[in-house]
């Protein structure tokens, strides 16, 4: 084989492999679905137990997680108390903030369920402040389907997979 038909071999089985990888989401799903994930608590004590970066964080307080439909980051009504009681718990607790985690299901893209994780945090975020929370004490970071609560592959794992969870942390 001539130098130039090697060349042109390896050219091409490098425009293919680009091609191929391209073509699909990582997971080889279609694009534009949900995401979910996390870990569903409730209100424990205040006492900060690690560092995470530069914060604080108060591993034994605890909330539950709200869910989310399919494709939606829409807050259900259902869901509303769970805003209500971090927001009471905030209210009591001034020297707290806390990071709204926006989590979501397995069945799309990397960057469509970061997207979607991130208007689900933000809706929370919007809720609490709507119920008198300085935006300042909160922050929000979505995770997309990076942290699945439950890691099975049907509608009662992506179910609990969509959520919101709410990380504590001192001032």
């Amino acid at each position: 084989m001539t130098k130039n038909r090697w060349f042109a071999v390896v050219i091409l089985m490098l425009v293919c492999a680009v091609a191929m990888t391209s073509c699909r989401d990582r997971k080889g799903g279609r694009r534009g679905s949900d995401n979910i994930g996390g870990e569903i608590g409730s209100e424990g004590g205040s006492l900060p137990t690690r560092l995470e970066g530069d914060l604080n964080i108060l591993t034994s307080v605890k909330y539950d997680a709200v869910m989310f439909d399919y494709d939606s980051a829409q807050i259900r009504e259902s869901e509303r108390t769970k805003l209500e009681a971090v927001a009471d718990y905030l209210k009591k607790n001034s020297d707290v903030g806390v990071i709204i985690e926006g989590n979501c299901d397995e069945r799309g893209s990397s960057e469509y369920n970061l997207a979607l994780g991130e208007r689900r945090a933000l809706a929370a975020r919007a809720y609490l402040i709507g119920l008198g929370i300085d935006g300042a004490n909160l922050q929000t970071k979505s995770y997309g389907e990076e942290k699945p609560f439950d890691p099975g592959h049907d509608e009662s794992a992506w179910s609990v997979n969509r959520r919101d969870e709410f990380v504590f942390f001192k001032r």
